[in-house]
């Protein structure tokens, strides 16, 4: 017999900077929106979502799809704003200028 675990799984909740940083995404899209004089549900149409997606991440809800992300960003022409996401990947660039150290291997010692 196979017992299904019934309890949905939770996510990680985001630390402090992470959610002051998605919900300072979402002010900024929702002031972009604003500045184009679109209503949530001119948007919504144009991006082929519905009002209660885009009014979640309006909100800084992450659980938002990255497609709708981008198809808002699109119809709102931001959609340039993807190609700076990471571009400057300093502490990466360091971390492969850095010498790959290799374990030292202990020599088998042979016994007569």
């Amino acid at each position: 017999m196979c017992i299904m675990n019934t309890e949905r799984h939770r996510p990680h909740p985001l630390y402090p900077a992470e959610q002051r940083r998605a919900r300072a995404l979402a002010d900024r899209l929702r002031l972009a929106r604003l500045r184009r004089r679109m209503t949530q549900s001119e948007l919504a149409l144009r991006a082929d979502t519905n009002r209660t997606t885009l009014w979640r991440l309006e909100r800084g809800d992450l659980k938002v799809s990255l497609e709708t992300l981008v198809r808002v960003l699109s119809v709102l022409g931001l959609d340039s704003d993807l190609d700076l996401l990471a571009q400057d990947d300093e502490l990466g660039r360091r971390l492969q200028d850095q010498p790959l150290r290799r374990a030292r291997r202990r020599r088998a010692t042979s016994h007569p």
